[in-house]
């Protein structure tokens, strides 16, 4: 399609004929999760017994590995080999494409003597079993010429500097607009790192066939990890078939590999065996990317009736020392308020800090924290309701650019979620409700998250029993992948879902961008929507060519589909026979999406609303979710039951980085001091109240074809900044250092003589 207007026309999904787009599905592959039979990376069962690799990490945070002694672990029980930068077997420098058009380059492991973060896999130790693995690695001895780490963020705040190849972005004079405004807000927000935790750790399991190299691997994007390793091996790309069929969670956190990866499948072409490598835990702390912490400067100035007159959102942050990654905090505000003068950019500060990198919903996760609080403390100075400030200040267009909205159904998801929530009964003066010892307080925020399509394809063949297939090199990363690509054939193609088989997670299917950046089911499902339609296409000219079908002679553009019968009017048959008489072979069709030039001329987001009612009790500083309600506006909804799962996902997570989530850094040794989650505090069951998603009827016929948006991250945009304003509703003590943990909220208290 070469515009976005060609999405407006009727297509099987908008149609939605068959009902079974938008409808609760169970998870396509939901029995063999719940039954332990889904294989996960390490659980593959390879073609002969494995052996296991044990990575150690660095216990330096900067510096080189001076000397190594690795005799009594190469000497330990079912050994079969130890591997340090002395003697891993060669690899192209890092970032060389053998292959121009790679989407990754060389990431050798091993590489030098050189230590660039504390827990930096450092040797590989692999034995017969993981027990002998394990007990070897403890025996690998390495003595460092450790440097000084570099690792306090805030005492180099003044040497940050601007991100690479960008600049700030100001409309108007924000100076002029912030220093003539008759109410003026200027605070400074704090948010820490954050690990991604997800359930199954980075792991990976590879073997040989020859001279081609068969990789399962956790990751969520399918073709960089298989160009990526190709080039690391020195081979061609189509010598690496790589699968990533099931993913334990991913977050951000696996959109790239790490050393698991590199080191299973070098290990198991110099053993001739397959070979398994995980992370533990521990190492998943250090051993792969964090969220950042930032430090944000919100300054608004606005006129007494609430409008905005100036809004600038400035944010301080780090990564790593060889990388560039920022975490892009005030971009989000760009298109969420307008203002005439208006001023947002970034700084960042190089650290030996583990690489920084996205991490759920990055940017706006961070950002709403500051900005969200932000509105509500003007809202206070002005004697205004906050839902009341938002909506004066909603824009009729994009406030950057100028461009029309899309859809924009923010200021509905706020006045909807305000009287479904209760938000009349709210008192504006904080400490005034008691329930018990409670002090109880309500909040809210908004929250937005920006749309994006990406170049994908698919393949759909139909066989001799009237079994579609859909297959294409996506993933699923628990958000539902495989449910929604089966919803999708289903109705395009009019079968029952019983009849859908999907292969996803495979490097020799046709590419789609992955799972992340909820672009994910746009752009996969957009493929397998055009995929569907030459399916389609090619059924019902086989039907109207074929003079044994009822059907021949008719006009292919007047066959339907339907409870797996292609029909013109009276006249049917079933697929199945059809395919089965005609094509017994079966039929095959692929198709791809793109973003159309076009599709620039809108401003496509998701919103949403954010509504908690917090407990805090004033005398141990405890805070309690009592319930949450969110309304969110993201396109056409593929499943209501994934859709929502994935949004209050979102919005437990946001009471995670209000209430608990944080790393601080040991500034000795350069390492995070949270290494498990026994230390890494996330929430539990028993931390969250009554948690309610609401998601509005919404097409948006210029985001793609299906006029479907993403979900996976909104839900995490705005959720804290509502736990922080419920907060202060509470009890009167606003926190702007995140987490607000008990020991921050006491002092506060204290102060106020509570």
């Amino acid at each position: 399609m070469s515009s976005v207007h060609d999405w407006a026309a009727p297509n099987p999904v908008t149609t939605n004929r068959s009902g079974l787009i938008g409808k609760g599905v169970d998870r396509y592959e939901g029995p063999l999760k719940v039954t332990g039979t889904a294989p996960y990376a390490y659980e593959v069962r390879p073609p002969s017994p494995p052996a296991y690799g044990v990575m150690v990490g660095s216990a330096i945070a900067t510096g080189r590995i001076a000397a190594v002694d690795t005799a009594e672990a190469q000497a330990a029980p079912g050994v079969l080999a130890v591997w340090t930068h002395l003697n891993v077997p060669p690899q192209p420098p890092r970032g060389t494409k053998a292959h121009p058009r790679s989407t990754a380059g060389s990431r050798p492991a091993l590489e030098s003597d050189r230590v660039t973060h504390w827990g930096q896999p450092v040797a590989l130790v692999v034995a017969d079993t993981w027990e002998n693995a394990i007990a070897a690695s403890a025996l690998v001895r390495l003595s460092y010429e450790a440097g000084t780490p570099d690792v306090d963020f805030s005492a180099r705040l003044p040497d940050a500097g601007q991100p690479p190849g960008e600049q700030d972005v100001e409309i108007g004079d924000f100076d002029a607009g912030f220093a003539t405004s008759p109410v003026t807000l200027d605070e400074t927000w704090s948010t820490p790192i954050q690990n991604h935790c997800q359930m199954e750790p980075c792991a990976s399991l590879a073997w040989w066939e020859g001279d081609k190299c068969i990789a399962h691997t956790s990751v969520q994007m399918v073709k960089p990890a298989q160009h990526g390793l190709a080039e690391t091996l020195g081979i061609d790309r189509d010598a690496v078939h790589l699968l990533t069929r099931y993913i334990g969670g991913g977050f951000g956190g696996k959109g790239q590999t790490y050393d698991d990866l590199t080191l299973a499948a070098l290990a198991a072409r110099a053993l001739g065996r397959p070979v398994k490598v995980a992370f533990s835990r521990q190492q998943m702390m250090h051993g792969t990317i964090h969220r950042p912490a930032t430090v944000q400067r919100v300054r608004l100035g606005a006129e007494k009736d609430g409008r905005l007159n100036a809004f600038s959102i400035m944010t301080w942050t780090h990564c790593h020392q060889d990388g560039t990654f920022t975490e892009h905090a005030s971009n989000f505000a760009r298109a969420l308020y307008a203002a005439p003068n208006r001023l947002t950019g970034h700084r960042l500060v190089k650290l030996d800090l583990p690489g920084a990198g996205p991490m759920r919903a990055p940017g706006e996760a961070s950002g709403t924290l500051s900005l969200e609080c932000a509105m509500d403390e003007l809202a206070e100075q002005l004697g205004l309701d906050p839902v009341e400030l938002r909506i004066r200040n909603e824009p009729a267009v994009d406030p950057e650019n100028g461009r029309p909205f899309s859809q924009r159904q923010l200021v509905r998801c706020l006045r909807e979620g305000a009287q479904m929530f209760g938000w009349d009964r709210r008192l504006p003066t904080p400490g005034q409700v008691r329930d018990g010892r409670w002090l109880v307080g309500l909040g809210m925020a908004a929250a937005i998250r920006g749309n994006f399509l990406l170049p994908a394809k698919c393949s759909f063949s139909v066989d001799a029993e009237g079994v579609i297939t859909v297959r294409q090199g996506m993933t699923d990363i628990g958000t539902g992948t495989y449910t929604v690509l089966a919803q999708i054939a289903a109705e395009t193609l009019g079968v029952p879902l019983g009849v859908v088989k999907v292969e996803i997670g495979d490097s020799e299917l046709p590419p789609a961008p992955g799972s992340g950046g909820q672009f994910g089911a746009a752009s996969a499902g957009s493929a397998a929507l055009a995929a569907g339609m030459n399916l389609r296409r090619a059924i019902a000219e086989l039907a109207t060519g074929d003079p044994n079908s009822p059907l021949y002679g008719g006009d292919p553009e007047r066959v339907t589909f339907q409870d797996g019968v292609v029909a013109i009017e009276n006249r049917s048959e079933t697929l199945a026979a059809l395919v089965r008489r005609a094509a017994p072979d079966g039929l095959t069709a692929e198709g791809d999406s793109r973003p159309p030039p076009d599709m620039r001329e809108w401003s496509t987001q998701t919103y949403g609303s954010h509504f908690c009612e917090v407990g805090v009790d004033p005398v141990t500083g405890e805070v309690r979710v009592r319930r949450m309600l969110g309304v969110f506006a993201a396109g056409r909804i593929l499943n209501e039951k994934t859709a929502r799962s994935q949004l209050t996902g979102g919005m437990i997570w946001g009471v995670g980085s209000a209430l608990t989530e944080g790393n601080a850094v040991d500034p000795r040794h350069g390492s995070l001091i949270g290494q498990d989650l026994a230390q890494y505090l996330v929430p539990v069951q028993a931390d969250i109240g009554d948690l309610e998603a609401i998601m509005l009827d919404e097409v948006d016929d210029k985001a793609n074809p299906m006029g479907i948006k993403g979900v996976g991250e909104l839900g995490n945009s705005g959720a804290g900044a509502a736990v922080a304003n419920a907060i202060y509703n509470a009890c009167g003590v606003r926190v702007r250092d995140y987490p607000i943990t008990p020991d921050k909220l006491l002092a506060g208290l204290i102060a106020k003589g509570m």
